[in-house]
């Protein structure tokens, strides 16, 4: 019983880091004529998924002026999909990234790239968004981000994470520490989502950009830092049911690659309390998971009555992770009733990106590998001021 109100402290404080994540607002009609808007898909190896994502742009309600899809080195079909709808599609403009220079990441360097094009079609006026290519777009999704841009800054938007197979419902734990980690349902967070990021041109310039965490890991999260520094707000939505994705369809490999490439080098980059606050709450569900096993252990070998306390913390931590997970993404009753699996795989991949970070310094992701020795400077002009 010594244990039990410490774990229910733990599952209290998830509750309130995680707060009320809003959501993008659907059915709301934006005002015209209005900026230009051009949608920037950095896209490498992606031919799973970009053709999903082009035709979701196609069929929008509002039609963005210019779509600039920067290939960022593939060595599969991605550029050839792309080329086929720009033939169909006479918005659609394919670059490709130029080689990257020292000092730069792959994804920071093509979105630099396919800024600095989007601005030469649109001008200084325009509306950037960035778009992941394994995004899925309903048809009033453009419509809805114009009108949460409104009021400048930059809104981000977390993608209602489809998890069809059981293998992508190990994702669980991490897509509420991410959220966690940076307050998003709070009213002041603090950073933003690469998936979708929306923000004007001129604010955009006016933070320097993807040039400003060039050789960032996590440019989402440092990029948002930008902008809080320069003075404009920020917002984070969650994107159901407008807009979603499918993170890592590919296999379990692909779900480790990523979640560790993004976990450790995340959490350096948040507020300290509100780390301890996710550390308290991870903490609290391995004490919840450790007891559920030992309840199934001691039902199973010497059949006694459980302890009410015990369940009691059970229940409550599968209420609770229900309660946070039904607003994130496709996550099954299945993942919360079994839930020590999940905790305990967040917990293995989690050490695995702190060894990766801080002892081997590089991590793996899309055929590359990533050093981490040191952040150093970007060696181009500053070409975006």
């Amino acid at each position: 019983m010594s244990s039990t109100y410490p774990l229910l402290g733990a599952l209290v404080v998830g509750l309130l880091s995680f707060g009320r994540l809003r959501r993008l607002a659907p059915g709301v009609v934006a005002p015209r004529p209005g900026r230009p808007v051009v949608l920037i898909v950095p896209a490498r190896n992606e031919e799973a998924s970009l053709g999903n994502l082009l035709a979701d742009v196609a069929a929008q309600t509002r039609r963005p002026e210019h779509v600039v899809v920067v290939d960022d080195h593939s060595t599969d079909g991605t550029r050839s999909i792309a080329d086929s709808f720009a033939t169909s599609f006479a918005r659609v403009s394919v670059l490709a990234a130029p080689a990257l220079p020292p000092g730069w990441r792959g994804k920071t360097w093509a979105c630099h790239q396919g800024a600095r094009t989007a601005v030469e079609l649109a001008g200084t006026d325009a509306l950037l968004v960035f778009v992941d290519a394994d995004v899925r777009l309903r048809e009033d999704a453009v419509e809805a981000l114009v009108a949460a841009s409104s009021a400048g800054g930059v809104v981000s938007v977390q993608p209602f994470h489809e998890a069809p197979a059981g293998m992508e419902q190990l994702s669980a734990v991490f897509n509420l520490v991410s959220l966690m980690g940076v307050g998003a349902g709070t009213r002041h967070p603090s950073a933003i989502f690469g998936p979708v990021i929306c923000c004007r041109a001129a604010d955009y310039r006016r933070v320097d950009g993807h040039r400003s965490v060039a050789s960032a890991i996590a440019e989402d999260v440092e990029l948002g830092h930008r902008f809080l520094r320069a003075g404009l707000p920020i917002s984070v939505l969650g994107g159901g049911p407008v807009v979603r994705f499918r993170m890592y369809p590919t296999g379990v490999r692909s779900l480790i690659e990523g979640w560790s490439k993004n976990m450790a080098t995340g959490a350096t980059s948040v507020r300290l309390w509100r780390t301890l606050a996710v550390a308290w709450w991870i903490t609290g569900l391995v004490m919840a998971s450790t007891t559920y096993v030992g309840l199934v252990v001691d039902g199973i070998l010497h059949r006694s009555a459980p302890a009410p306390g015990a369940v009691g913390v059970v229940v409550a931590t599968g209420v609770v992770l229900g309660i946070l997970l039904r607003q994130v993404g496709s996550f099954r009753a299945a993942t919360i009733i079994v839930f020590p699996v999940p905790v305990m795989f967040f917990v293995a991949v989690f050490l695995r990106s702190v060894w990766l970070t801080y002892v081997r310094r590089s991590v793996e992701w899309r055929g590359r590998t990533l050093d981490l020795t040191g952040d150093r400077g970007p060696s181009i002009p500053r070409t975006m001021r």
